[in-house]
């Protein structure tokens, strides 16, 4: 374990993340809303650490082994959500505890999009900005952004693109080097996020919120600059391009890297992800909508756009909302959350499981019924043509077996803490699947949850950032022996 190279490495990381609390001071400036001190202590702070842990260690070069890069990721989220949460708790608006600063720093990094904070729509604008650019920095994944910058150093970083890239395709490279991969990734997310903006601004939101919900939208995050979320536009169209965006950011980035290099998009009709993602969720919105016809929720229209909106916005866990979905009739709520479980396509900036998870899973359980019907028969487990390794179906199932057990434990856990049986279920999901909102005492904000119960979320969340192992690994006495 090389302790001063993972210390070196945090600190020219946290003077990084200093620089984007830039933006939101000039924003202060500009708009004297009242939050430029906390802007500036809060860069200072973050700033003068990172120094001090770089320069004390400014001499040592060496690579990383696997665990560093583990321990790296684990630690820089957890140093990164500290410090993100200064401005909220610096700021007299909107007057945070030291908890609920971390739970709202972590759930932007995370991308997770669950909130303390109600009356969006009077707070500084500079503090408003600050929450979105955080979802978006945590959408690309700040150790993919930032190991485009490690080799200056000499430090090598396949090994924290590894541990940060989610889902089994982590050793599927765009570009034979690190670098170019990061590179890769930073401007199809920036163009990405530019193209939404604009589709955003031509729809009709002002240019502040255009940016801004562009960039909580391509990080499938879900924060926004109003209380009422997209509901505030009262605009089907904008929920419309929303849900575009989003279905869009919670396919695979290798896969639109790979459509824009053939310049074709045949190549999402070829992923068997792609194609189970897009067909789940369609099943869903066919069915949700039908449903809030017949229930006489919504007209025939209204049905469409919000069966769309909300099962997309669920399904990829970006977590918007334009309506109360929480009160929908029957088994919709639950059906909703449950979609989360799944989330995007591995390779995307959505939580959850991934698709191509469940997709395996389901294929397995296929497999096995056809094994006992046809005893001798030898069937082979594929996705598209290619043959899936038994050691990949291993480790699939282990990832889920400890998925839902996590989830188990901290939704006992968040019952320990007070809350309802389905107030605990829905928070857990919403915090494990980065989804944001949930049902119950959650559904519009976390604020009643006790202090105990937002660090408990605060790590729920973190677990499902990093794919539940990143963290758990650091558990093992075997981690940490030579």
């Amino acid at each position: 374990m090389h302790l001063s190279i993972i210390c070196r490495i945090i600190g020219m990381l946290l003077m990084i993340f200093s620089l984007t609390m830039a933006v939101p001071a000039v924003l202060s400036i500009v708009f004297g809303d009242g939050a430029l001190l906390a802007f500036v202590w809060a860069f200072t702070l973050t700033f003068c650490s990172g120094l001090l842990l770089w320069v004390g260690n400014l001499k040592k070069r060496q690579e990383l082994s696997i665990r560093d890069g583990f321990l790296v990721v684990s630690l820089f989220w957890t140093v990164l959500g500290l410090f993100g949460a200064l401005p909220f708790y610096l700021a007299e608006s909107p007057g945070l505890s030291i908890s609920e600063s971390v739970f709202e720093s972590i759930s932007g990094l995370t991308t997770t999009g669950a909130t303390v904070i109600t009356g969006l729509d009077e707070l500084p604008i500079s503090i408003l900005f600050y929450r979105q650019f955080l979802q978006w920095l945590g959408g690309i994944g700040i150790i993919v952004i930032a190991v485009a910058i490690l080799p200056i150093l000499g430090i090598g970083g396949m090994q924290l693109y590894r541990a940060e890239t989610p889902g089994p395709v982590k050793d599927n490279k765009l570009t034979p080097r690190i670098t170019g991969t990061a590179k890769v990734l930073f401007l199809m997310y920036l163009a990405l996020t530019g193209v939404c903006a604009l589709a955003y601004w031509l729809a009709g939101m002002s240019i502040f919120d255009a940016i801004s919900h562009s960039f909580s939208t391509v990080a499938i995050g879900g924060f926004s600059t109003h209380d009422a979320s997209m509901g505030y536009f009262q605009s089907p169209l904008i929920l419309i391009i929303c849900s575009a965006f989003m279905l869009f950011a919670g396919m695979s980035f290798t896969i639109h890297f790979h459509v824009w290099r053939a310049r074709s998009v045949k190549q999402y009709f070829r992923d068997s992800e792609t194609k189970f993602y897009l067909s789940v969720i369609g099943i869903a919105i066919l069915t949700i909508s039908i449903y809030l016809f017949f229930s006489g929720t919504y007209n025939l229209n209204e049905s469409i756009v919000h069966g769309i909106f909300h099962t997309v916005s669920v399904a990829t866990t970006a977590g918007f909302g334009a309506e109360d979905f929480s009160i929908w009739p029957s088994f919709l709520p639950v059906a909703v959350i449950m979609l989360s479980f799944m989330g995007g396509c591995a390779g995307s900036t959505g939580g959850g499981m991934k698709a191509v998870r469940v997709m395996l899973v389901a294929k397995q359980g296929m497999r096995e019924m056809n094994q006992l019907i046809h005893p001798n028969a030898v069937i082979p487990l594929k996705i598209g043509a290619h043959r899936v390794e038994a050691k990949v179906v291993s480790a699939v199932w282990s990832f889920v077996g400890v998925y839902m057990i996590s989830f188990i434990i901290i939704t006992l856990a968040m019952m320990a803490c007070g809350l309802d049986s389905l107030t605990a279920f829905s928070a857990t999901a919403a915090a494990i699947n980065n989804m944001g909102p949930g049902l119950g005492e959650v559904a519009a904000s976390y604020r009643s949850v006790s202090d105990t119960g937002k660090w408990i979320l605060c790590y729920a969340m973190l677990l499902g950032r990093l794919e539940i192992f990143t963290l758990l690994v650091l558990l093992m006495p075997a981690f940490w022996r030579r």
